[in-house]
């Protein structure tokens, strides 16, 4: 019975630890990318991104969006972006809407557009919400609903 608590200890230890270890390593790779260090923060966050973390993740796509640290590549973008969206960050399902809406990385799509902005906007995100409106007074994607006189 004692070993058996001990090994569970053990695990738990390294459970919290490893945790520990993610949170500080999602930071330093953002304080090297506010530095102006992409490389860095490339290094820091595409392990965490390739393990799921939804903000690493939004971060990857924003340096693929803009060539940060990394040539510009559409279609990475839309990758790490789909994937934390999916997983509900809302800077990442932002993203998806506006990319759909302009075309960038994927087809132009006025109805998944609305579906990214929808999400994020009912999460609070002004961006999502403002761009929503104008598809629902305009009918892009949405049925055209007019502003109240």
């Amino acid at each position: 019975m004692g070993i058996k608590k001990t090994i569970i200890g053990l695990m738990l230890s390294l459970l919290l630890s490893s945790g520990i270890v993610v949170a500080a390593d999602f930071g330093k790779g953002m304080d090297a990318y506010e530095s102006g260090d992409y490389k860095a923060a490339l290094v820091e966050w595409t392990p965490l991104a390739e393990q799921g973390n939804a903000d690493a993740q939004v971060m990857l796509g924003t340096m693929y969006e803009l060539g940060e640290g990394v040539l510009m590549d559409a279609e990475s973008a839309v990758k790490w972006y789909t994937l934390a969206a999916q997983q509900g960050q809302v800077d990442a399902q932002y993203a998806m809407g506006y990319l759909y809406s302009q075309g960038d990385g994927v087809p132009t799509d006025a109805k998944t557009a609305a579906k990214w902005y929808t999400l994020a906007g009912e999460q609070g995100n002004a961006e999502a919400q403002y761009y929503l409106g104008t598809m629902y007074e305009y009918g892009e994607g949405v049925p055209r609903m007019l502003r109240a006189q």
